[in-house]
């Protein structure tokens, strides 16, 4: 059976850990080379070492366009090109009341969900034109599509990534250049604790009461999941908010 990916290139933010790693290793299993990007440079290297000689870790702060620039750099010199892109890194407020939510804590939340789309896209659109082609990939969430009271800031700045991602899709159709997104439900990762409040298994237990097949996300869920969008079997399919959430939409 052939690989999925082979022969391409992958660019993943947030790929030390949680939803990012997945995907990178993931797309890496399917034949892709893969730039592993995380402001946790350990945890890049950590990611980056396991895949192996098809994985090169990098430090980067998708809030800032230099170090995107960068990123983008270091696949192109090391792979020649880029064909995914994948907006990965995200950044989330603890649970509860939108007022007790700082500025700081804000701008950095539309820094890393929203600006970094924008980063991404200066810097990567050019050379897929070029290439004639390839594929953008964002992780949104549920909390895009269904918001629910405690994470309003957040829930916003995932709505602002599924209608970048349909009008990217639109405007660079004729480019061939493909921008889908995934909407995850809550899973293991990093951030599980600031979604609940807390982490307790009593409210682990009612998260998961929401959730129809009764479980939260796990990274291969979101991995398969993009794999799939990144793909040519995908070819066809653009401007989509993907719903990898065992029902909880619904």
């Amino acid at each position: 059976m052939d690989l999925r990916l082979k022969g391409k290139v992958a660019i993943v933010t947030g790929a030390a850990s949680g939803f990012g790693e997945g995907m990178a290793k993931r797309f890496a299993e399917e034949g892709a080379n893969v730039i592993v990007a995380d402001l946790n440079v350990k945890g890049a290297e950590r990611v980056a070492g396991e895949i192996g000689e098809a994985a090169i870790p990098i430090a980067t702060d998708v809030s800032i366009r230099s170090e995107v620039d960068e990123m983008v750099y270091a696949a192109k010199n090391a792979f020649g090109r880029v064909d995914i892109m994948v907006n990965n890194a995200g950044y989330t407020h603890r649970n509860g009341d939108m007022l007790d939510v700082d500025e700081a804590t804000f701008d950095l939340i539309t820094a890393v969900n929203i600006k970094a789309i924008y980063h991404a896209a200066l810097a990567v659109i050019p050379t897929m034109e070029r290439q004639g082609g390839g594929s953008i990939l964002t992780t949104a969430s549920t909390a895009g599509l269904r918001p629910r009271p405690g994470l309003t800031w957040y829930n916003a700045s995932k709505g602002w990534a599924i209608t970048a991602t349909k009008s990217m899709a639109v405007e660079l159709a004729p480019k061939n250049i493909r921008v889908n997104c995934l909407c995850p439900v809550a899973g293991e990762t990093g951030m599980l604790a600031k979604f609940m409040g807390e982490d307790t298994p009593e409210l682990r237990e009612k998260f998961r009461a929401s959730i129809p097949l009764g479980r939260l996300s796990q990274p291969l869920d979101i991995a398969n999941a993009a794999l799939w969008l990144a793909s040519d079997e995908a070819a066809f399919i653009t401007g989509v908010a993907l719903e990898v959430d065992g029902g909880r939409c619904i």
